[in-house]
């Protein structure tokens, strides 16, 4: 974590913008875990790293997509699930894994979903619909060769 903020602090300020995904391994608050009470002394519910992922949304201005669509999501937002105690049948799950945009491009997220319908890993694959229009490459013009 103390390696990656610089990084995330730089790429904030470059004035460009981004969105980082992947497995974050913290689930930032209670909402974020079935068991949060039994999981305060847990890697990836640990007090610094939250508070570390705080720092990440507060102080650097980095926005937590999944919860800017769905701020009060619970038992629907888990993307991770223990390969242990039927943890994927009984939905005993944790939120681990993030869109994490600047500003400008995380106001430009539509929809979010989960997708649980064939199990994959112990994850499960978090996807975001974004309204942005890429610009196009210039279409190539084609000549045709003249016949001698």
């Amino acid at each position: 974590m103390d390696e990656f903020a610089p990084i995330l602090r730089r790429l904030a300020r470059s004035g460009r913008e981004f969105i980082l995904c992947g497995d974050w391994n913290i689930a930032h608050n209670e909402i974020d875990l079935t068991n949060w009470r039994s999981n305060r002394k847990n890697s990836g519910f640990l007090p610094e790293e939250r508070d570390w992922l705080t720092g990440v949304f507060e102080e650097m201005g980095w926005v937590d997509i999944y919860r800017r669509l769905y701020p009060d999501a619970t038992d629907t937002c888990y993307t991770w699930w223990s390969n242990r105690g039927q943890a994927w049948a009984k939905n005993v799950g944790w939120r681990i894994d993030y869109h994490v945009a600047t500003p400008g491009i995380a106001a430009k997220a539509l929809k979010a979903s989960i997708y649980k319908m064939q199990r994959f890993s112990d994850h499960a694959p978090l996807t975001i619909d974004y309204d942005v229009t890429l610009p196009s490459a210039p279409v190539p013009v084609l000549r045709q060769r003249r016949r001698p």
